[in-house]
């Protein structure tokens, strides 16, 4: 992992679970300058540009802003989603590892921003070691002074608990974790209503990303224009990118916001195995798009990425050489997204598997021109069918795959 103008790994706040640790990097200064001006955390959150950084790049003040106008019912809550669950993405995991007081700090001010009493830590159970290093660092924290000043603030006892997810891929979209949380199955909700109005048992609801509740304190310690200045062009701070695939160095990487897909792959993963040329890379994981050389340039933020009909997501880039067959790679995600699919909405339950039986016949040869006909007629009809993006997801990468790969599927039909 390498870390440059780093907000979120900086060495002397890989602390771990030791609190004494991570106060003596600078931690709760941010805290208690919110506790002296509380309406200050949303305005510096506001000016920074911060956006979600768990896929949907929405500006946070937005979200903040719904949720604090809102009057408890009786509670207000926060959750953090740790269900990061989604192939190529291992971000969360190691700021839930290395550096949970930080999580915690920033939840404690945007909770402190949006008057939330009620903060959910909402971590996968498979993420073992994140498990333990943030049950650790919320021991430390309880009848804590951070967290009696917090409850004078707000007028209301805070209480922060740490809830295992159910695992499900599908339990990181964010009804689904509501619906955990209440101790159901996680099915995702329709909306509206929005969990801002009615969230975890009908009360209003604020849902951020671990990685972007860790930018909080650093944000709020230093000031939006320090936040803004980090990123490239109009990008603004910095991200974490999970790199993985056919490159050399994998690894997570917090960079510039902006940094070019270039620079990523080949400055700082070191390029790809075995020095082979590059043919095509899965941008923001899976459920995204697909990017090829011709867009090496491009830089990774939100706008650019659509700009170039793709998406930035969750940061994850999975790079793949010549040689490997974009087929069978394509097959084994939508296969992941079939069985993923919870099964509330039957044209995505369905959907999804007709796609993976499609594209697995055509990729070991059995398929025929009819087999890709309706493959991109499901494509066509999909879309929409869900309560949640997984259907939605799916189809964007078959899209995507045949715009740039179309020649690689016509190769692998039965002749």
């Amino acid at each position: 992992m390498e870390s440059l103008n780093a907000n979120l790994l900086h060495a002397s706040q890989r602390t771990g679970s030791d609190k004494q640790a991570w106060l003596n990097a600078g931690g709760g200064t941010a805290l208690r300058q919110a506790f002296a001006d509380p309406a200050a955390v949303f305005s510096a959150i506001k000016e920074a540009n911060l956006r979600g950084l768990g896929g949907s790049g929405y500006p946070v003040w937005r979200k903040w802003e719904a949720v604090a106008k809102e009057a408890p019912r009786p509670d207000k809550y926060l959750v953090c989603n740790g269900n990061e669950d989604e192939p190529g993405t291992f971000k969360d995991r190691l700021l839930l590892e290395n550096t949970p007081h930080q999580i915690i700090e920033g939840a404690l001010l945007a909770a402190l921003a949006v008057g939330a009493n009620r903060i959910v830590f909402y971590v996968n159970p498979d993420l073992s070691r994140s498990l333990t290093a943030m049950q650790a660092a919320l021991d430390q924290w309880q009848f804590g002074p951070f967290l009696q000043e917090a409850s004078k603030v707000l007028g209301h006892a805070v209480d922060m608990e740490l809830v295992p997810s159910s695992g499900h891929y599908i339990g990181g979209e964010e009804t689904a974790a509501l619906e955990w949380i209440e101790g159901k199955f996680p099915f995702p909700r329709g909306k509206p209503p929005y969990p801002a109005q009615f969230g975890v048992h009908g009360c209003p609801t604020l849902i951020n990303n671990v990685e972007t509740l860790a930018h909080v304190p650093a944000i709020v310690r230093n000031g939006a224009e320090w936040f803004r200045n980090q990123g490239i062009g109009q990008a603004t701070g910095t991200k974490l990118y999970s790199l993985s695939g056919d490159v050399l160095h994998p690894g997570v990487y917090e960079l510039p916001m902006g940094t070019t897909l270039n620079d990523l792959i080949f400055v700082h993963g070191g390029g790809l195995l075995s020095g082979k040329p590059l043919k095509a890379v899965f941008t923001g994981g899976p459920s995204n798009t697909l990017l090829t050389p011709a867009d090496l340039d491009v830089h990774l933020d939100f706008d650019s990425l659509r700009e170039r009909g793709g998406a930035l997501g969750t940061g994850a880039m999975i790079v793949v050489s010549e040689g490997t067959g974009i087929v069978k790679r394509v097959a084994e995600y939508i296969r992941f997204f079939a069985h993923s699919s919870c099964g509330q909405c039957p044209p995505c339950k369905t959907g999804t598997a007709n796609l993976s039986r499609l594209i697995d016949r055509i990729d070991t040869g059995r398929g025929t021109a009819d087999d890709l006909a309706t493959l991109e007629s499901l494509c066509r009809m999909l879309p929409g069918s869900g309560r949640c993006h997984l259907v939605n997801g799916a189809v964007q990468l078959l899209d995507s795959s045949f715009r740039h790969f179309r020649h690689e599927y016509r190769a692998a039909l039965r002749s």
